[in-house]
């Protein structure tokens, strides 16, 4: 498979161990100052722990409006627009802005090795493998709220820590702490206690239909995020826009054919925006955005600042919902969610030494 080549290509000294684990705020050889502070390619004044205070608070905003605004999309319980539709939408306006800031570069910097769009095609050829895992990742995000709510998707949405420490083990060959593996049974344990419903016949809020979609998302999810951090640190002085250009292409492509398939009669005689409302285009903008920030992230740094945006916006999810849907924060709740805060903390700061 292509992880296997990205491993080869690993012993070969393309990419170093320390590409794989994290930068931790350390430009990787060959990464202008600059260019790593900035989207477009303008420099951010002020240091690292700046930049990474910005792009974790935005994260953590944009991930916790996430469930929110899918929510509130929803008209009488259903969707009035195509999710297919949507999810073309969200690869369609990434791929624009990344085109966008690659145009800003060109302009002020000129075309180079490591910005241009031609590529070879073995550098192309991996991209399609995670753009598909993320195509039927989405298209579950939306169908499970048939069976949870924001605040319960936003908690089981943690299970992916799991499947990513997980697959880096098996994939990545990444060796993990002791402490995080406890940190990865305390995530399990503080999952399962928030989802506790001692008002029902029922041990668990969410049923067994939402479970399985849980689990296939948070897998879903582990393996395209170990394997599009392990491609885009292949090449560390590749410019992330490029990067993203291709995988967002091949995102547009795949969900062309679900709309082919699974909506092509509705596209034909409503429109391809038929539904759509200004709640439906911020959702469609915060994905974008969302997706944008974390390739960069996945580029720059590690996975410890998407843990801490997850952990931030299960909170926010839950107390906002509070008032707009009218969720009550039981105490199973909030006890299964200091756990997993506290399981993410032990896993950020559970790094093995070297």
């Amino acid at each position: 498979m292509e992880y296997r080549k990205i491993k080869d290509q690993e012993k070969d000294g393309n990419v170093g161990e320390d590409d794989l684990e994290g930068l931790h705020g350390k430009p990787p050889s060959g990464v202008p100052v600059n260019s790593m502070a900035s989207f477009g390619g303008s420099s951010i004044v002020g240091s690292k722990w700046k930049l990474k205070s910005i792009v974790t608070m935005a994260l953590t905003l944009l991930t916790s409006s996430q469930a929110i605004l899918i929510v509130w999309s929803k008209r009488a319980g259903k969707y009035d627009y195509s999710v297919t539709t949507a999810n073309f939408s969200v690869e369609a306006l990434k791929c624009a802005l990344s085109l966008a800031a690659l145009g800003r570069i060109w302009k002020n910097e000129g075309v180079t090795e490591d910005n241009r769009l031609y590529t070879s095609l073995d550098e192309v050829i991996v991209y399609p493998i995670p753009a598909a895992l993320y195509l039927v990742k989405n298209l579950l995000q939306y169908y499970i709220f048939a069976y949870v709510d924001a605040p319960g998707y936003q908690i089981l949405k943690n299970l992916n820590i799991i499947s990513t420490g997980v697959l880096y083990r098996i994939i990545l060959k990444k060796k993990l702490s002791e402490i995080q593996w406890a940190a990865f049974i305390l995530l399990c344990m503080g999952c399962t206690t928030a989802q506790l419903n001692s008002s029902s016949d029922h041990v668990l809020q969410t049923p067994f239909q939402g479970l399985m979609m849980a689990i296939i998302m948070a897998l879903l999810s582990g393996f395209a995020g170990v394997y599009t951090e392990a491609i885009i640190k292949k090449r560390p002085s590749r410019n992330i826009n490029v990067q993203n250009f291709w995988l967002y292409v091949f995102g547009m492509a795949f969900n062309a054919v679900a709309i082919f398939i699974q909506d092509f009669d509705a596209v034909m005689n409503k429109g391809f925006f038929h539904g759509y409302s200004l709640i439906t285009t911020c959702m469609i903008l915060n994905h974008a955005l969302s997706g944008i920030a974390v390739s960069m992230v996945m580029k720059y740094a590690d996975n410890i600042v998407k843990v801490y945006s997850t952990s931030v916006a299960m909170l926010l999810t839950a107390v906002v919902s509070v008032f707009l849907f009218g969720f009550h924060l039981s105490l199973a709740f909030f006890l299964g969610s200091t756990v997993v805060s506290v399981s993410i903390y032990l896993h950020s700061i559970g790094k093995p030494q070297r």
